[in-house]
């Protein structure tokens, strides 16, 4: 399996050089060369496989420069630590299925991920004798999901970016609580989208990029989607247990990472098993735009209780045009410079084929409130702000003769005064968030200006 961008501009990489690359230096996105598929008799074989069993045979369809024994022991070592033996466990509530994705060690989905990841960086730098600066950005629960992922790791530093005071509180902490000395976090006086600019502006740099070994964690790192694809095939394959062949995935999402790996789980699996994905957004509606109307063009960034979704630059979005635009590199490239110049990009010639890839719904923050005490008075089940955006829209969406199932994407607690305006109380905190308050923390305050920022990096680098 070969790796290549969606600018066309690099020669085919193996799969342990893309993840050490993230960002491919043309400053496109990398995706392998072509998605695997598979038939009925591989999900027979599949079907009662424990999590970590599936997510080893998921991978080695898309890794083939890693032996089989050590992909087995990455993926165990990644997912020991989390609390539920099913890892991403499946519940029926109500009219649809939640897939819990928040029985990590920072309670969010980006651990499924980003514990995989910290053991793969870790792995390579371990055989070629190599350091790296891993930059990111985060709007809530990547950050700390990376930080957990390679604290006291040798040979690796880490430099995350946060939007200042656009985090919940308990994010925050969870990110500048971790004194490791190998972890800096930065706040940044802006929006999250500023933040990420300035990563990609970072990362295109490409002589910097290289004096100080930059990683990505960020889910322009191709690893981060592939192991989210696993979580979508575990999930059919618990609903095709019960008889149900077709299934619909509803997901909150902002940057378009975790739908795009829903989309390649969808290209994965034999025709029909995923039927529709339903992208829902909070009022930062700019991917809902799209799907409905072929209009992908920024706006204001509005602050709401989902803040992970609060994005007005979805950077997993380039993925998706490459198959869009026929995998047409240069119609890409011309397409992301275009928007990058004016913000704005008209796709609404591509409308009809994007309706056969999604549904969208924006959810309005008394939509999302409401939900959240409905849920609960109902099935006596708690959802966090950004979960409640995906079950509402399914809940408008869903065609009741499939069933559906909502990412639960982080534990409600972490998200406790968006609970409470919705329920009265907020949610007892789980061990993992009790305490953080009382925790020294660190954190540099800067501006948002790439000059300023890589300076920072270049200060504390390993070189």
């Amino acid at each position: 399996m070969r790796y290549i961008s969606t600018r066309g501009g690099i020669e085919p990489l193996g799969f342990k050089e893309a993840v050490m690359m993230g960002l491919a230096r043309d400053g496109g996105l990398l995706l392998p060369e072509t998605l695997p598929t598979i038939d009925a008799s591989v999900l027979d074989r599949w079907q009662n496989l424990p999590y970590q069993y599936l997510a080893r045979e998921v991978l080695s369809l898309f890794i083939d420069d890693i032996p089989e024994n050590d992909l087995e022991d990455l993926v165990e070592r990644s997912y020991a630590n989390f609390a539920h033996p099913q890892v991403t466990p499946v519940c029926k509530q109500g009219d649809v299925y939640i897939l819990e994705l928040f029985h990590g060690p920072t309670l969010a989905f980006k651990d499924v991920a980003l514990q995989l990841l910290g053991n793969l960086f870790e792995y390579v730098l371990t055989r070629t004798g190599g350091s790296m600066n891993i930059l990111g950005a985060t709007s809530g629960d990547t950050g700390s999901a990376a930080i957990a992922g390679v604290r006291g790791k040798g040979n690796i530093n880490i430099f995350i970016l946060h939007p200042h005071g656009r985090t919940s509180p308990i994010q925050a902490l969870q990110m500048t609580t971790v004194l490791d000395p190998n972890v800096f976090n930065i706040a940044v006086r802006g929006t999250f989208d500023d933040a990420q600019s300035i990563v990609k502006e970072i990362f295109n740099d490409l002589a910097f990029r290289d004096a100080y070994q930059l990683g990505a964690v960020n889910s322009i790192n191709w690893a981060r989607v592939l192991a989210q694809v696993v979580y979508y095939v575990y999930a059919y394959l618990k609903l095709r247990k019960t008889g149900s062949d077709s299934v619909d995935f509803s997901v909150p999402t902002g940057n378009f990472g975790d739908i795009f790996a829903g989309y390649v789980a969808r290209k994965l699996l034999p025709a029909g098993c995923i039927h529709t994905l339903i992208l829902a957004t909070n009022a930062n509606d700019l991917l809902t735009r799209f799907v409905t109307q072929g209009d992908y063009s920024r706006g204001q960034v509005i602050a709401t209780s989902s803040p992970s979704m609060d994005i007005q630059i979805a950077s997993n979005f380039e993925r998706y045009l490459y198959y869009l635009r026929d995998e047409d590199g240069a119609a890409v490239k011309r397409d992301m410079d275009g928007f990058a110049a004016t913000g704005t990009l008209d796709l609404s010639r591509f409308k009809d084929r994007v309706a056969r890839d999604f549904c969208s719904r924006s959810v309005s923050e008394a939509e999302t409130n409401q939900t959240i005490g409905d849920f609960y008075r109902e099935h006596g089940y708690l959802l966090d702000p950004h979960t409640a955006v995906g079950v509402k829209a399914a809940l408008e969406l869903r065609d009741p003769q499939r069933p559906v199932v909502c990412l639960a994407t982080a534990h409600p607690a972490k998200f406790g005064a968006a609970v409470a305006k919705a329920i009265g109380s907020e949610p007892t905190l789980p061990p993992a968030l009790a305490g953080l308050a009382s925790k020294e923390s660190r954190c540099a305050i800067l501006d948002a200006d790439t000059a300023i920022i890589r300076d920072f990096i270049a200060q504390n680098a390993l070189k």
